[in-house]
């Protein structure tokens, strides 16, 4: 196969962000120069509109770039964020899975040279057996399946792109400019810090030794767990650009969505233990909830991959999280808006009004807060959150487009939204509170995942972090 060029000149890239940029820099001011003859209402009804056409354009312009940009198109090929009317929706959801599959095509001669320059020794000297042909693709490399020479194991070896570094590098480079896009639909955002957060996330990502240190640390805290698994990393043979680790078989997302109700419900249960349970438990999560990265396995047990973009945070954010659900759980209007206005969410505390703030925040994470009852979850739970939580056509953005996002907490909100999603396409139903509530809380489980896992974490000592 002949190699897709990945183009990693700033210059090149650049150009049609910049020409995005300007263009919507025109759109503003002529909205701006036209509300001076509207009245009030009109003109925020215009700015929205023009607002909302603005998120629409960052979406097409960073759908056509490679790199860390493709990932919103992986991210938005099952997230239904409501940007297209319904009778398009399907045809938008083509087009973003289509961004989701855009890889390079590379030839394993090219792939086979990556390897062994980072391992140092021949294929064949180090592998019994490699299968050619990936068996998957991501945003910034292929996986193959091989077994070792050294006692035939079976391995998943994933292999970075040549070139992709580059090309990631450039995208971070443009990244100030979207953040001064997405600035204009929230005032009030530190662009600047939030666009360090994500080049150093993504930066992260790049390096595949960071990527099997992630690993192994999920890996011995989930060791002999009840239903999570994450594969072993055969350390070794683990470098920047090439990742070995314990090959798992097991069924897919799309097969998962036919299953019967009590196993979608089981499976989405263990995904929001994993995710959110890794984050208020353990301080440190993969940001990366794609269906993808996740196996049923035939004991029941779900295997979770892909480690990349992974977070590790300290004591305080996290108790910030957690002090703030429960201020939302007892409805503590007060409170709330002490806690986000003392961590500055709120750079303006005095313009944010404290009942519009707990509402503002109840609707983003009802379904595990204040909805104390079984909840399906829903495609269209998961457009709405999005919308209340970030989109012009929210019923908040008139009082809260002066909010702030703290760059800490970033990457747990994405963590959070995409979680929702997955949990959206399974349909999955459960009491999501009650399930939230041993972290929140310390709550005695009440599931039957839960007690089982209250008793992995009562023998491992590893429960809670340090």
């Amino acid at each position: 196969m002949a190699r897709e060029n990945i183009p990693t000149s700033r210059v090149r890239r650049t150009a049609t962000v910049a020409t995005l940029a300007a263009s919507e820099a025109v759109k503003q001011f002529g909205t701006r120069a036209a509300n001076t003859t509207r009245g009030a209402q009109a003109s925020e009804d215009a700015m929205a509109r023009r607002q909302l056409e603005t998120a629409k354009q960052i979406v097409a312009a960073l759908g056509t770039m490679k790199g860390a940009a493709m990932k919103l198109g992986q991210v938005m090929s099952f997230l239904d964020v409501g940007l297209v009317a319904e009778e398009h929706r399907e045809e938008f959801q083509r087009e973003l899975a289509k961004l989701r599959d855009a890889a390079p095509t590379v030839s394993f001669k090219q792939m086979r040279r990556v390897i062994e320059d980072d391992l140092g020794e021949r294929i064949s000297e180090v592998f019994q057996t490699f299968d050619e042909e990936p068996i998957a693709a991501a945003s910034i490399g292929q996986v193959y399946r091989a077994t070792l020479r050294e006692d035939g194991r079976e391995v998943a070896v994933k292999v970075q792109y040549p070139g992709v570094a580059a090309a990631v590098r450039a995208d971070m480079q443009n990244m100030d400019m979207i953040m001064r896009l997405l600035k204009r639909m929230t005032p009030g955002m530190d662009s600047k810090a939030i666009a360090a957060e994500i080049k150093e996330r993504i930066g992260e990502e790049l390096d595949y030794e960071l990527e099997a240190q992630n690993q192994r640390s999920l890996a011995r805290i989930f060791k002999d767990h009840p239903f999570i698994v994450v594969p072993d990393v055969i350390t070794d043979l683990s470098r920047e650009r090439v990742l070995v680790t314990e090959f798992v078989r097991g069924v897919g997302f799309e097969e998962i969505k036919g299953y019967p109700q009590s196993q979608r419900d089981r499976i989405g249960e263990i995904v929001f233990r994993f995710f959110l349970g890794c984050l208020y438990r353990h301080r440190q999560f993969s940001g990366d909830p794609h269906p993808g990265n996740f196996l049923l396995q035939d004991d029941g047990r779900v295997a979770f991959l892909d480690f990349g973009l992974f977070k590790r945070m300290e004591r305080e954010p996290v108790e910030l999280e957690l002090a703030c659900q429960r201020a939302v759980v007892e409805g503590d209007a007060a409170t709330l808006h002490r806690l986000l206005a003392e961590s500055g969410f709120l750079p303006e505390p005095e313009r944010v009004d404290p009942g519009h703030l707990m509402e503002f925040i109840s609707d983003a994470i009802w379904w595990y807060t204040t909805a104390d009852e079984v909840v399906e979850l829903t495609p269209e739970i998961a457009t709405q959150v999005m919308i209340e939580s970030s989109d012009p056509r929210s019923s908040h953005f008139r009082e809260m487009r002066h909010q702030d996002m703290r760059p800490e907490h970033l990457f747990g909100r994405r963590m959070e939204m995409l979680t929702l999603a997955v949990l959206s396409q399974l349909r999955a139903k459960n009491n999501w509170h009650r399930i939230a509530r041993e972290w929140m809380y310390g709550d005695a489980p009440v599931t039957a995942l839960g007690r089982e896992e209250a008793e992995f974490y009562g023998r491992s000592g590893v429960g809670a972090a340090s």
